[in-house]
């Protein structure tokens, strides 16, 4: 039979989870394994996998202010993906996963991206450059703008060393 809602064709999906930190880092990385082993079992192919470590919380979750974070790129039949939630839901060692739908970007993509990438990061160090150009000229602007004190005491000396004062 066919789902009406799931694709029986391979798609790419990404997967994020989090394992509380009542477990230690190796702990951890054992219950990464199992998640890599669940996805298998499902003719699920991991393409990419990240270890992101362990990271603080914005609010505590189930008691738990850090958890070690885990990113996989995985091809999947859609049809087997919600045996692969489930079974992370059911877990009790992952804390939370979010499962989307990535899409695999050709090569022509990612030079195009480089390239965006690139100029963007020019256009910052051009900016950063004509800041510290304002600033140089901003400073000498102030400097020239001060009046030196000795300046200013042998001025005030030969005018009051003038005999037109009365």
């Amino acid at each position: 039979f066919r789902s009406k809602t799931k694709s029986s064709e391979l798609a790419h999906y990404e997967l994020l989870f989090i394992v509380p930190n009542k477990f230690t880092e190796d702990e951890a990385k054992a219950i990464a394994k199992k998640v890599e082993e669940i996805i298998i079992k499902e003719d699920g192919k991991i393409t990419y996998q990240e270890d992101w470590g362990k990271r603080k919380f914005a609010y505590q979750i189930k008691k738990y202010s850090h958890g070690y974070y885990r990113l996989f790129e995985f091809d999947l039949e859609g049809i087997n993906l919600a045996k692969i939630d489930r079974d992370l839901r059911m877990s009790n060692e992952v804390l939370r996963h979010q499962i989307v739908t990535k899409q695999i970007k050709t090569a022509e993509q990612v030079t195009k991206e480089k390239k965006i990438l690139a100029k963007i990061a020019a256009k910052n160090v051009a900016k950063e450059e004509d800041a510290k150009i304002e600033q140089e000229a901003k400073e000498q602007a102030e400097d020239k703008g001060k009046v030196d004190l000795k300046d200013l005491d042998e001025k005030l000396d030969n005018n009051l060393d003038t005999k037109d004062l009365l």
